[in-house]
């Protein structure tokens, strides 16, 4: 066998070995899903999370001809469903859709079982959004002012509800407290499923909600005091935002973004990225996004691994401002 002979048999050996690779890879992104996807919601059902969840959830069934199931694992701020994703097999059939939460446990919980840089793929961001500041009717309040005035004279007789600790329902409980230099008693949740009945009941006084609370809003049973976001919300364009209404500088928006478990599969991540976009154009997702206060805002992969890191840097100074405490 002449050396160029000698040369060339081990090159064309390696060239079908990666030509078969690239094929097996090719078969198993294209085959993928082969069975039941679970796409976990770390709260309780009955919040705008749980309903992004399935709107997306069955978009992705039809799409991808498996079963895409929504499954509600609540408990510890988000922690838990967090944790169950963060270990579970990195090959695309468990799934997490969560709050911006993730960003802040770490720097807001003595311990967190999950790293949300380690530990997961970012996949999309889906929504944004920003939380409505409500009283139940029997406190009398109808403004910021009002609430602040209260507080002060009463320090921690005042009762904020949130889906958990951690939550941008609670944070910006905190951080109203801070800025406004008043004492408010937190009393957390495992979801909006939860907080609603008793924040109707009145055994909460006020709640920093999301869109879930409109309704309520809209047939008097819950009294708006104003809006965490820079601008007024679409959903109630009356209600000003808390800053306008008199705490300057007062801002908190959020977000919701799909993950896997780290190491989840490029052409996984992909398949299911375009899948969020594709399912958010539809008008019956643009219909439930507006009806509940959300702004659709799909993301790529790096885009929201970025977000992870700069939020984690943002909450941990905000919580050092507010005077929080690892619990």
């Amino acid at each position: 066998m002449t050396p160029w002979k000698r040369m060339a048999a081990p090159l064309a050996s390696a060239s079908v070995a990666l030509a078969c690779a690239l094929a097996a890879s090719g078969a198993g992104a294209q085959a993928y899903p082969q069975k039941p996807v679970r796409m976990v919601v770390p709260f309780s059902p009955g919040g705008s999370l749980d309903l992004v969840a399935r709107l997306i959830a069955k978009y992705a069934s039809a799409e991808l001809g498996q079963q895409v199931l929504v499954e509600n694992k609540p408990g510890a701020g988000g922690s838990i469903g967090v944790e169950t994703v963060a270990k579970s097999p990195a090959d695309g059939y468990t799934l997490l859709i969560v709050q911006n939460s993730i960003t802040v446990n770490p720097s807001l919980l003595k311990s967190v079982p999950y790293d949300p840089v380690r530990d997961l793929e970012p996949i999309s961001r889906v929504s944004s959004y920003m939380l409505f500041l409500v009283a139940h009717p029997s406190t009398g309040l109808r403004s910021v002012k009002q609430l602040i005035d209260l507080a002060r004279a009463h320090p921690g007789q005042v009762t904020y509800a949130s889906v958990g600790v951690g939550s941008a329902t609670h944070l910006s409980g905190a951080l109203f407290a801070h800025m406004a230099g008043i004492k408010m008693t937190h009393v957390p949740y495992k979801g909006t499923g939860q907080v609603i009945p008793d924040l109707l009941g009145g055994q909460v006084a006020l709640h920093f909600g999301s869109t879930s609370v409109v309704p309520y809003v809209k047939t008097g049973k819950l009294i708006p005091l104003g809006v965490t976001g820079e601008k007024r919300s679409t959903a109630l364009p009356d209600v000003p935002t808390i800053a306008e209404a008199g705490l300057k500088g007062y801002e908190v928006s959020a977000w919701n973004a799909l993950f896997g478990p780290a190491g989840t599969p490029p052409a996984v991540v992909s398949r299911l990225n375009a899948l969020v976009k594709q399912a958010l154009d539809r008008p019956e997702a643009k219909a439930v996004m507006d009806a509940q206060g959300l702004i659709s805002s799909p993301s790529t992969p790096a885009e929201l691994r970025a977000q992870v890191k700069s939020d984690l840097a943002k909450w941990a100074q905000i919580i050092k401002i507010a005077g929080l405490r690892p619990e």
